[in-house]
């Protein structure tokens, strides 16, 4: 069978788009498939190694052209326990740094990583996949109208319910949480400036990302019964509910775009790769959105898949199985450190065991008064590799 690409990427949202590119800008011959999907409204704050890249790699041309600098991270006990933590300001020049990250709109990193695409060496399609086997060293991927196209090298970037992962027969782990994330645009009386302020509850963070001027976006994580009633209580009433959350400390906020709601779960795979296939994105790991870790974890995913290319020859007959190797080797020892990092944070914000409150306190006390410490929690919570 002829071989339409070196490589098919399948999966059209950030990550899926950010490996196309980055594959055929490295020389390889991609096709991209890509169905359409709706807006993506959602915001995504990428720490400054996950902005490197994306300048390295040609993604972005200057992240103040369509992002918003984020310059501290304020977090405030809100829970009524018994022992609480301390009231903590990470700034970023503790770290010797301008900024710990930017902040974007989801929308607008789409559109430049499309516009990064190169003229040759890309081809993206509208077409949807339905099935995905492996035959005599080559992926099939078959469309909804019968087509099989076929590459050495197949990349899953499918979402958290991806048909790539689940063909290959890569196992899965995922726990599914009673809480979700509701998600909105707010203006505020009061801007706050470039610090992200996390109010922390007993079912998690209700959290205000910068988005330039009085802007705002929005994470409140709860119960999901409490969000969609309070979603389905009006503006007003989810008005009343926001400022009551956020303590009243920005003065009068509006909504500056429609809510939603996203149910959250922990997803994580035996291994990122195996013959001839990789997964990157929310195909191979999904968390809550604590610590900023979903995207910024996807591009590390895509920076390792590039790495692992160069280092194989490219023409050896056996190269896709090799570069699948290689990749889930160079991205076994990441996933785990991160989502243990992620699993272990949220379940900590959610735990009402005085043993675990102490804990989290006696964390963030620590956090609070070791310069040393906190310079380490800088370069984990960042994504930083040595």
């Amino acid at each position: 069978m002829n071989t339409q690409a070196d490589i098919i990427v399948v999966g059209g949202g950030l990550a899926g788009i950010a490996a196309a590119v980055s594959l055929a800008r490295a020389g390889y011959d991609t096709l991209h498939l890509a169905p359409a999907a709706p807006p993506d409204r959602r915001t995504s704050a990428l720490m400054m190694p996950s902005v490197d890249f994306l300048l390295s790699a040609g993604l972005i041309d200057t992240p103040a052209e369509i992002g918003h600098k984020l310059t501290a991270i304020r977090i405030i006990d809100a829970t009524p326990r018994l022992i609480r933590a301390p009231e903590t300001l990470f700034d970023a020049t503790e770290a010797g740094m301008d900024a710990f990250g930017w902040n974007f709109a989801n929308a607008a990193l789409l559109a430049r990583f499309q516009a990064a695409a190169p003229a040759r060496g890309l081809t993206t399609r509208n077409e949807a996949v339905t099935a995905y086997r492996r035959e005599n060293g080559l992926g099939l991927v078959t469309l909804a109208d019968g087509t099989t196209l076929s590459a050495p090298l197949v990349v899953g970037a499918d979402g958290k319910k991806s048909l790539i992962r689940t063909a290959a027969g890569i196992a899965t782990r995922e726990h599914r949480f009673d809480e979700s994330a509701l998600v909105c645009d707010l203006e505020l009386g009061r801007p706050i400036g470039g610090t992200s302020i996390e109010f922390h509850y007993p079912h998690g963070p209700f959290t205000l990302v910068p988005a330039g001027g009085s802007k705002a976006n929005l994470v409140w994580i709860d119960a999901e019964q409490t969000l969609r009633a309070a979603q389905a209580s009006g503006p007003e009433a989810l008005v009343a509910a926001l400022r009551q959350r956020s303590q009243g400390l920005f003065g009068s906020i509006a909504l500056a775009s429609p809510s939603a709601v996203f149910p959250l779960s922990v997803l994580s795979v035996a291994e990122a790769g195996r013959d001839g296939t990789v997964l990157v994105g929310e195909a191979a790991h999904a968390f809550p959105p604590i610590g900023a870790q979903g995207l910024n974890l996807g591009l590390r995913d895509v920076a390792d898949l590039v790495a692992a290319l160069e280092g194989v020859e490219r023409h050896a007959p056996d190269w896709a199985v090799r570069v699948s190797a290689n990749y889930a080797e160079r991205r076994s020892g990441d996933l785990a450190r991160t989502g243990g990092m992620v699993d272990a944070l949220f379940r900590s914000l959610l735990g009402e065991m005085l043993p675990t409150q102490a804990l989290r306190a006696g964390g963030l006390w620590a956090l609070k008064l070791l310069p040393s410490l906190r310079r380490h929690a800088f370069t984990l919570g960042m994504g930083e590799r040595g």
